[in-house]
This record gives structure tokens, sequence and C-alpha cells, in this order.
């Protein structure tokens, strides 16, 4: 969300009760609550959809996405997704994070600008790793950091 902010997008989210708050401090212009309403219901002419779940939200994001949209998957799309999405002009791109110098530079010039923080739920030491793990399973707001 924050960098899409960065960029200029109008960004609409979706998160639990107590992640709502979260959400829009990272810059949400909109946010749903998936467990009181479906977001095909409340999103529409969408220009673009990062889709990270799995199972059947892929296909269900075409709902929401405008003719010309992209649905951009961290996971495979099945080809019956893929021939909706055509028959629909949407694009499908499946994205994977590779680091690279020049996507680094710019991270950290986001960070710089203030446009980009890390939020830290806890951190751990390394020999702690198993705690760490455990500690994932109350599903913190924000990242869980292991420390040397």
């Amino acid at each position: 969300m924050q960098i899409a902010k960065a960029r200029g997008a109008y960004v609409v989210a979706t998160a639990s009760p107590e992640k709502l708050d979260f959400a829009r401090s990272l810059g949400a212009d909109e946010v749903i609550d998936y467990t009181k309403d479906d977001f095909v219901d409340k999103a529409h002419d969408i220009d673009l959809v990062l889709e990270m779940f799995g199972g059947d939200h892929a296909q269900r994001s075409l709902k929401v996405l405008k003719a010309g949209g992209v649905l951009v998957s961290l996971l495979d799309v099945s080809d019956t997704t893929k021939a909706e999405a055509k028959a629909q002009d949407i694009r499908v791109e499946r994205m994977s994070v590779v680091p690279d110098r020049a996507g680094l530079v710019e991270l950290g010039k986001l960070i710089e600008a203030k446009k980009l923080a890390a939020h830290v739920a806890k951190a751990f030491p390394l020999e702690e790793a198993g705690a760490a793990h455990a500690f994932l399973a109350t599903r913190p707001i924000g990242k869980v950091v292991l420390t040397a």
C-alpha cells in the first residue's frame, strides 16, 4: 500500500477488523472489512488488483476490474481464470520479487522521503526463532524480525 500511495494510486484494501486502522495508516483510501462485506460488492472499476491469497480470489477479483485492468497475482492463476480475464480484456501477470540494485535504490528513496516504513510488531533474537514462529500464529500487526 505504501508503495502504491507513493506512486499516486488510490488504494482500496481488504482487512480483518483488527487490521482496519493499520491498513489506513499504511495509506489505504478505502478499507473493506472482509468479515462483514464482500469486496466484489464494494469495489468497482478497479485498474489493478494485487491478489495474494489464492483460492477463488483471483477469479472473483476479475469482477471488480475494469476492461484494460490488470490482475497481478503472487500465486499461479488457473487457466480458467486466465481465459475469463482475456475475454474481459483484463491482463493477468504473476509477480515474484527478485531484489535488484535499481529496485532497492528506489525503495531507499521512498524510505528517505518518509513514504515507506517497516512496521515491526516484535523482534526476537535469532536463538528464539521458535518463539518468533509461534508469535506469527497470533497474526500480529506488522513484521516479526529476527536479530543476530
